[in-house]
């Protein structure tokens, strides 16, 4: 028997043959037939041991060879490894099926989308084709509707003229029909204009061929060929038609639509200008301002374009947007360039520019009165000169005899001529204020006192003149007065550069008395002389400009401006805008307390109308417009708050970090600050800024001018922060809510009582300072330990006194050991309040046992003293 009885060989097996579908691009596909080998598996022998059950066919061919298979693979695993391959290969087969389905599917897809673009493109042929074929035909029946018309004319003008002479009718050829686009009867056919119709062509023939030679038409003969072309234009020549406009004329005879009347007319006048030379005229191009982003209908406007063109162009850069939406300066630039205007970008700066800055002539200027600003030191008599000058007691009217406010006057001389006077405050608060005062100013008188010499603000008013670059005039006043030294004030000047023409210098000096009246009139010619040299004029036809000097809010007037007029007039009615503020002049008051209509330059007055209460020092500037006042002050407001925004910004986390850290170790005193007028409320803020140490300091919540309301009260109480009142009250419900709710108001009218108050206030947050005072010594002679209370030390006082409630240092070679407190202070078993020097006690130690002999104890007392600030 040999060894392959009853076994399968082992083998590939022979090949198996398949079909594979290939596609290619335009549809095309093609089958080719193909052979794929099987791979090798190793079937188990079903006569060996160990075969299955049943084993003997196919099921056993499919299990292979055991002594062939790799070790530790049962039948079970072997079985499931061939029903995996065969799955694996159903897969395959299933996805190459799927992939070829997917392929034939995109190829249709591409032969569709193929098919509509040519389909597109021979539509966009034919149309074109069309168009052109309407076009041409409009222009042949346009040229002979022209012919016609000029054959009629020239036969109507030789039948007037009788000159014409009846000829043969010679007869026409009939042309061929005309199909137009558009007809309803694609089969009717359109007589060619002028055409006589068949009835009268036969009458001519029957009649003999015609009229005779040299004979004129009879009258009849001309109106029957009238008709017969007026009927041959009704039937659909393209021409105008007459009298009444009809539904059956509209609609047609033969039920085809026609051109109306008036896009006859429209044609009509197209070829009469085109007949007179006249061409359509070119399209104007404009420069469009552009700023940073503008509105899509905003835009059509400044070009003059319908908006729905604007948004077709849009559109066709992938925009789509509507008439009322925004877009960027970038995208409109294009937009504009599209349409063939100019852009001219602008920004929001650029509506300061809507300010007038006309450049005056020579012509247009006259000579204005000068502005002469009061500047000196605290109580030098500077308002009591100018009451001098003003023959008024102003003075009396000041709180605590001080000017806390800039007051504004004008003042005619003895010879006739106009002076604008600033007062000026003295105090070192307002410094701020005596700053605007110079830079407004034409001319400093600096006020100093002939028994006081040169002070601390007089060398601040010195600063600001030289600062504003303005002429100054020394004033040494109080020269009545006993032990009163003019030459000690003129050479005290000369420390700061300052030196008058009593000791060759350029400075002019006047002498004065505000109590007597002594060197007024000198002082004046003095400034008339000044005014000439400097030769100051301005041009009142012009918009109005000035600057702000004093600014309050006035419970029945409103915000009310104190304004010194610089150039041109400032009317009743015009509309101005003054920093971040605007408004229309509804009042103008004088200094005398007048209603007037205008002022003129060099003029201070008061300006009611605003919208808010100004910042002192703003500039006032006419426009011509209500909208642009506005925009300038909403500019000038969005660029405050970014530079408020860009300042905080520029704050880095470690600088913030550092700043609140510090601010946690520093004492604060909270207010809120009232005033009467602007200045002063500034020049407020600005000392308390000065208020305090590296300690304590005083922050205020709120400022603002005018009474005390409600809202202050509410925010008081949340913030247990008292109200400071500078020259203002609370109104009734104020005052009410505020001691129901048990806010302090604090009144005042003096700013050196507010300030000495919140000065005091601060001191009080204040860490006390603690002071040591040495009252003895004690030297240890001897330890002892005792059981319950540990280490004892038997001193002797050597100097001073010991007492138990005192703090004591430990001293070992004069080096500081412990620093504490005594628990027990005994003399012999009796526990005492102090020992005296000479004398020996025992003393232990709070907490603190490493006591050794010959040690030195310090016994001190702490003193805590009150700072101020």
């Amino acid at each position: 028997m040999s060894d392959t009885d009853g076994k399968k060989p082992l083998g590939l097996g022979g090949p198996r043959s398949g079909q594979v579908k290939q596609s290619f691009s335009h549809g095309r596909t093609h089958a080719v037939v193909v052979e794929t080998k099987r791979k090798r598996v190793l079937v188990p022998n079903p006569a060996k041991p160990g075969a299955p059950a049943g084993g003997g066919g196919s099921g056993a061919s499919h299990l292979g060879d055991p002594s062939k298979r790799p070790a530790g693979i049962s039948d079970a695993e072997m079985e499931r490894r061939l029903a995996a391959l065969r799955a694996a290969k159903a897969r395959e087969q299933e996805d190459n099926a799927r992939r070829a389905e997917e392929e034939r599917q995109r190829e249709e897809d591409r032969q569709r989308r193929r098919e509509e673009i040519e389909a597109k493109e021979r539509e966009e042929r034919q149309r074109e084709a069309a168009l052109r074929a309407k076009a041409e035909e409009e222009e042949r029946l346009k040229r002979e509707a022209e012919e016609e018309a000029k054959a009629k004319a020239a036969a109507r003008k030789a039948d007037v003229l009788g000159t014409q002479r009846r000829q043969p009718a010679a007869p026409a050829a009939e042309p061929a029909p005309v199909a137009v686009p558009g007809d309803r009867g694609a089969g009717q056919s359109r007589p060619r204009p002028g055409a006589a119709p068949a009835a009268a062509g036969g009458e001519a023939d029957r009649s003999g061929g015609g009229p005779k030679p040299g004979l004129t038409p009879r009258k009849t003969d001309r109106e029957r060929e009238d008709r017969a072309t007026d009927r041959g234009a009704k039937r659909g020549e393209d021409v105008r038609r007459a009298g009444k406009l009809t539904l059956s004329a509209a609609t047609g005879e033969d039920g085809g639509r026609q051109r109306s009347l008036a896009a006859m007319k429209r044609k009509q006048e197209k070829a009469r200008q085109k007949a007179m030379g006249f061409s359509k005229p070119e399209k104007q191009a404009r420069d469009v301002q552009l700023p940073e982003t503008i509105v899509v209908s905003e835009l059509a406007n400044r070009m003059a374009e319908r908006a729905a063109d604007v948004v077709k162009s849009l559109m066709k850069m992938g925009m789509l947007v509507t008439m009322n939406q925004p877009i960027d300066a970038d995208t409109a630039e294009l937009v504009i360039e599209e349409f063939g205007h100019r852009a001219v970008r602008v920004t929001d700066a650029d509506v300061e520019q809507a300010i007038d800055s006309v450049e005056d002539k020579a012509e247009d200027l006259i000579t204005r009165p000068p502005v002469v600003t009061i500047m000196g030191h605290v109580d030098h008599g500077k308002t009591s000169l100018l009451d001098a000058i003003r023959k008024a007691n102003v003075v009396s009217g000041e709180a605590g005899g001080i000017t806390q406010h800039i007051g504004a006057y004008q003042v005619k001389t003895p010879k006739g001529d106009l002076v604008t006077f600033l007062d000026t405050p003295g105090h070192a608060a307002f410094t701020s204020m005596r700053a605007r005062g110079a830079q407004v100013t034409d001319i400093v008188v600096l006020v100093v006192a002939a028994d006081d010499a040169v002070m601390p603000q007089t060398i601040e008013a010195i600063n600001h003149a030289k600062a504003a670059k303005v002429p100054m005039i020394v004033a040494i006043n109080k020269v009545d007065k006993h032990g009163a030294d003019p030459q000690k004030v003129r050479t005290d000047l000369l420390q700061h550069e300052v030196i008058v023409e009593a000791m060759s210098g350029e400075v002019q000096d006047v002498e004065v008395s505000a109590k007597t009246g002594f060197g007024i009139d000198a002082l004046l010619e003095a400034i008339g002389l000044q005014a000439e040299l400097l030769d100051l004029k301005a041009n009142p036809n012009r918009a109005a400009r000035g600057a702000v000097i004093e600014a309050k809010l006035d419970v029945g007037r409103g915000p009310v401006a104190t304004v010194l007029v610089q150039n041109g007039t400032l009317k009743k009615g015009d509309i101005f805008v003054v920093g971040e503020k605007w408004g229309k002049v509804r009042a103008l008051v004088n200094d005398k307390g007048e209603t007037i209509t205008e002022a003129g330059p060099s003029v201070p007055v008061e300006v009611l109308g605003l919208d808010g209460t100004p910042s002192a020092g703003d500039v006032l500037d006419v426009v011509s417009s209500e909208a642009q006042a506005r925009e300038i002050a909403d500019y000038r407001i969005s660029a405050a708050k970014d530079k408020r925004a860009a300042a905080g910004a520029a704050t880095t986390l470690e600088q913030l970090m550092a700043k609140a850290k510090a601010d946690k170790e520093v004492a604060e005193l909270a207010v809120i600050v009232k005033g009467d007028v602007q200045g002063s409320t500034e020049a407020i803020l600005q000392a308390l800024e000065k208020v305090g140490n590296a300690e304590v300091r005083v922050r205020v919540l709120h400022s603002g001018v005018g009474a005390i309301t409600d809202s202050d009260v509410g925010l008081a109480e949340a913030s247990g922060v008292p109200i400071l009142a500078f020259n203002v009250r609370a109104n009734a419900t104020a005052r009410s809510a505020a001691s129901q709710k048990g806010v302090e108001i604090r009144y005042y009218s003096i700013i050196y009582d507010l300030l000495d108050d919140i000065t005091k206030a601060a001191s009080g947050l204040l860490k006390a300072e603690v002071r040591e005072n040495f009252i003895g010594y004690a030297k240890v002679l001897q330890v002892f330990r005792i059981t319950g209370v540990g280490n004892v030390a038997g001193c002797l006082v050597t100097e001073g006194v010991a007492r138990r409630s005192a703090g004591v240092r430990l001293l070992r070679d004069n080096v500081v050991i412990h620093e504490g407190t005594l628990k027990t202070l005994k003399r012999h078993k009796d526990e005492v309040k102090e020992v005296q020097s000479g004398t020996e006690c025992g003393m232990a130690f709070e907490r603190y046992e490493d006591i050794r002999e010959n040690d030195v104890i310090e016994i001190f007392e702490r003193e805590e003293v009150q700072r101020s600030l």
